[in-house]
Parts: structure tokens; C-alpha cells; sequence
């Protein structure tokens, strides 16, 4: 069995940004398709499980528990779980990924700085 799932029927959010939770399809896997314009991006949180990135253009500072470092396209950054952290479009135009969540639901805490 398969589904086909159209994009109009995901919820858009903010900034152009697509949510898809994996519980409305019987699915144990969750993303935000981002779309940042330079300058944005997450606040400082965390999760109970693992996050992973997938850049897939622009240019984009990681803060990750206490590091802070630099990605580009066609990488891929880890987050354990529950370590705090956010990213910023730090390039010129465009900033481009896939945040996976291995969970049918995105729980999401913000953290205090």
C-alpha cells in the first residue's frame, strides 16, 4: 500500500515553511520542509529525541548545545536528544532544508537563553 500526499494539504507555516507530522499517516516519522529567508530562522529549543538536517541550499549557522558552527548544501547535521538548538540563514539568498523527526508527532520545548 502506498499514499500520495499533495502539498496544499500540509500545514504551511511562517516563512514559507511545510509541517508534516507522520501520525496523520500512520507514519513514525515527522519534518519541516524550511524555506528562511537571510537573516532567520528557529529559536532555541529541544527535543526527545534525535534531529537531523538536511541542507539542501544556502548557507546556515548551527547552534548545538554550546558549539556554534557553519553548514552548507548537501550536508548533514545531527542534534542528540534533549541538547538545545537553533539555526539562522546566514548566506544571501535562500536557506533550504529538511529538519526530520523520528517521531509521529513533533514535540518541541523552548529553552530560555
Amino acid at each position: 500500500m502506498y499514499k500520495v500526499i499533495s502539498s496544499e494539504s500540509l500545514e504551511l507555516r511562517p516563512g514559507g515553511t511545510v509541517k508534516f507530522e507522520g501520525a496523520d499517516y500512520g507514519v513514525e516519522a515527522s519534518f519541516f520542509q524550511t524555506k528562511s529567508e537571510p537573516g532567520t530562522g528557529s529559536q532555541l529549543h529541544q527535543h526527545p529525541y534525535p534531529e537531523t538536517w538536511l541542507v539542501r541550499s544556502g548557507l546556515v549557522r548551527f547552534r548545538v548545545g554550546e558549539d556554534e558552527f557553519e553548514a552548507f548544501s548537501g550536508e548533514i547535521v545531527i542534534a542528540a536528544p534533549n541538547v538545545s538548538h537553533q539555526f539562522v540563514n546566514i548566506g544571501d539568498g535562500l536557506l533550504e532544508m529538511f529538519c526530520v523527526h523520528p517521531a509521529s508527532k513533533i514535540v518541541q520545548e523552548l529553552v530560555d537563553e
